[in-house]
C-alpha cells in the first residue's frame, strides 16, 4: 500500500530503525524493491533521482509515479514514493502535480541562508499540496573525494536546529562522512556528530550515500536519528552485473532472448535486497 513517507519515518522513528529507500530506473527495479518488501514484511521508498531521466532517458516523471502507485496498491506492506536530489522550484512542483508525494530540494550548495530561504519556500508550496519535502545541510558530496578532508562540508548541530525550525521540511539529509558514488576508501560516519545533531532537532535524519558503508556503523547509526537511509550505486551494480551474467550465459545471437532478460534480472535484484533490507529492523 501506497503510504506517505513522513509516516513511515515515523515507524521507522519508533522502531529506532531506519527505512531503507533505493533509486530505482525502471519496472525490473522497482517491482522488485516492492515484491521483496512484502516478502519480509518491512516498509521501503522507491526513489527517482531526476537526472535519471533527463540525462539518461529513463522514464518520465509521472510514468515512474504511477507505476510505483500501482506495484504499491498490489502489496499490503508501506511503500513509499519520493523524487530524490532536485534543485530548483519549478521541477520540483511540477513533479508533484505528476504523482509524487515526497520531495527532495537539494539547495545545499547554496549559502546557508539562500539555502533555507529556497526550501522554505518548497515545503510552503509542497504542504499545500499535501507533499512531504526533504532536504539537506552541510553537503554530501562525491566519494570519489572522500581521500580529501572535507570535514569543512559536515552538518554542524547548531545550523542543522535553526535550519529545522526556518524552514519546516519533513526530513533533513546530513553530511557525516557519507558520500554518492564508490567509496575509494573505507567510510568513517561521525557518529559523535550524528548525536548532536539529533539532540538538536526532532527531525527525522537521512543518510545518502549508502553504497559500500559497513553495516556496523549503519546499525549504530539507525539507533541514533537515521530514520532514511539511501542505496543507489550498490543497486545498479547488483542489475549491471545480472546484465552481464546473462550475456554471457547467452551468446549466441537470438532476439527472443531478450523476453527472458526481466524474470532473470529480477531474481538477482531479489536475492540481493532481502539481504540488504536485514539492516532494516522493523
Amino acid at each position: 500500500m501506497l503510504v506517505k513517507v513522513s509516516e513511515i519515518l515515523k515507524m521507522a522513528d519508533e522502531a529506532k530503525t531506519s527505512v531503507i529507500a533505493f533509486i530505482c530506473t525502471d519496472y525490473n527495479m522497482a517491482y522488485s524493491v516492492v515484491k521483496v518488501a512484502e516478502k519480509v514484511q518491512k516498509p521501503v521508498i522507491v526513489m527517482l533521482l531526476p537526472e535519471h531521466v533527463y540525462d539518461n532517458n529513463t522514464m518520465n516523471v509521472s510514468g515512474f509515479a504511477h507505476m510505483v502507485k500501482e506495484l504499491a496498491a498490489g502489496v499490503k506492506v508501506p511503500v513509499g514514493l519520493h523524487l530524490d536530489h532536485s534543485y530548483d522550484y519549478r521541477s520540483i512542483i511540477e513533479s508533484i502535480r505528476k504523482g509524487f508525494g515526497s520531495v527532495m530540494i537539494d539547495a545545499s550548495a547554496l549559502p546557508l541562508d539562500e539555502n533555507i530561504a529556497l526550501t522554505r519556500k518548497v515545503v510552503e508550496t509542497a504542504h499545500i499540496l499535501g507533499a512531504d519535502v526533504e532536504a539537506e545541510i552541510g553537503h554530501v558530496g562525491l566519494a570519489q573525494d572522500s581521500a580529501q578532508d572535507v570535514s569543512d562540508y559536515y552538518t554542524k548541530a547548531d545550523a542543522a536546529a535553526r535550519f529545522v525550525e526556518e524552514t519546516g521540511c519533513d526530513s533533513l539529509t546530513i553530511a557525516i562522512g557519507n558520500a554518492h558514488g564508490e567509496y575509494i576508501t573505507t567510510p568513517h560516519l561521525d557518529l559523535e556528530r550524528l548525536d548532536e545533531i539529533n539532540s538538536a532537532t526532532d527531525c527525522p535524519l537521512v543518510l545518502h550515500g549508502g553504497s559500500g558503508i559497513p553495516h556496523d556503523q549503519l546499525e549504530i547509526a539507525f539507533t541514533k536519528g537515521i530514520n532514511k537511509f539511501n542505496v543507489g550505486t550498490e543497486f545498479l551494480g547488483v542489475y549491471f552485473d545480472a546484465i552481464a551474467e546473462f550475456v554471457h550465459k547467452n551468446e549466441e545471437p537470438r532476439p527472443l532472448k531478450m523476453l527472458e532478460v526481466p524474470e532473470f534480472v529480477q531474481e538477482r535484484l531479489q536475492t540481493y535486497l532481502e539481504e540488504k533490507l536485514k539492516l532494516s529492523r522493523f
